[in-house]
């Protein structure tokens, strides 16, 4: 009897970075759940501090990519700022599908506060901020965990940031971020190497993007007349990496520990079509 298909749940799919990676995924032979706000096209509205521009991408364009891979898709409805919403996606993969091989932990809080100086953060902006980019993928874990360790397998990939890990060059606004945006991914950072030593038959890793080009950065460059003033990679660099680590035997070497997607796909020639600068 041949062995189930893996499956995997992949949340802030509509677009961007867990878009690309949902698709890599399926690429690679996955049935992929996606979870997102935004489930018809022409719903997405970007909501950080430059707030109000439509933006692409949907679960409904997602999914119907995914099917065209061939392989079986459950679009998800999820925000990170809903908790009943978090555990009611898990429950709805895992009754639909009675597995979750991978979770990749890649939507995040894009509302206001990420680029805002410490003065003009309130503490309100600030438990948002932790409440969706950590609390949230907390909850995550906790609900595909018991049933990885009962099967002795399984893959978590967190989508951090370089943020979390470095500071910025300048304030907010002319070259830096918010505090309240690095307090929260440098908390979901260490999740990783926790994780890697307190659950050893499982396996974590956290993927750090580099600079990406999204839908939403796009859609934002050109209405500001920035349009290529500050090239990135695009989306599907970071997921090529996700995608490998979730098929790679070579993977299980980097158990724990944080991979910089943009200098990995280069050296590991994982993006052939991508040139980097």
């Amino acid at each position: 009897m041949a062995p189930p298909t893996r499956t995997a749940l992949v949340t802030g799919a509509s677009r961007g970075i867990g878009k690309a990676t949902a698709l890599a995924l399926a690429d690679a032979g996955l049935d992929v759940a996606v979870t997102a706000r935004t489930v018809h096209e022409g719903e997405g509205v970007d909501d950080s501090d430059s707030a109000g521009r439509s933006v692409p991408g949907s679960l409904d364009t997602t999914a119907a990519e995914i099917e065209e891979r061939g392989v079986r898709v459950l679009a998800v409805p999820m925000s990170l700022l809903d908790r009943d919403s978090l555990t009611a996606a898990v429950d709805r993969v895992l009754d639909e599908w009675g597995r979750i091989d991978v979770l990749v932990n890649n939507a995040v809080h894009t509302g206001p506060g990420s680029m805002a100086r410490f003065d003009d953060t309130t503490i309100e902006m600030i438990e948002t901020k932790l409440s969706a980019n950590v609390v949230s993928q907390v909850i995550l874990i906790k609900a595909v965990l018991p049933h990885m360790v009962e099967r002795g397998d399984g893959i978590v990939v967190n989508v951090t940031s370089a943020v979390a890990i470095s500071d910025p060059p300048a304030p907010a606004g002319e070259g830096g971020w918010g505090s309240a945006y690095a307090m929260s991914k440098g908390a979901f950072h260490r999740l990783a190497g926790i994780l890697a030593v307190e659950y050893p038959t499982l396996r974590f890793h956290n993927v750090e993007p580099g600079y990406i080009v999204t839908e939403r950065m796009e859609v934002n460059a050109k209405a500001l007349g920035l349009d290529g003033v500050y090239p990135g990679a695009p989306p599907s660099v970071p997921a090529s990496v996700i995608a490998w680590c979730v098929t790679s035997p070579s993977a299980a070497e980097l158990n724990g520990q944080t991979i910089s997607a943009q200098r990995f796909a280069k050296e590991r020639e994982l993006h052939p079509a991508w040139k980097r600068r």
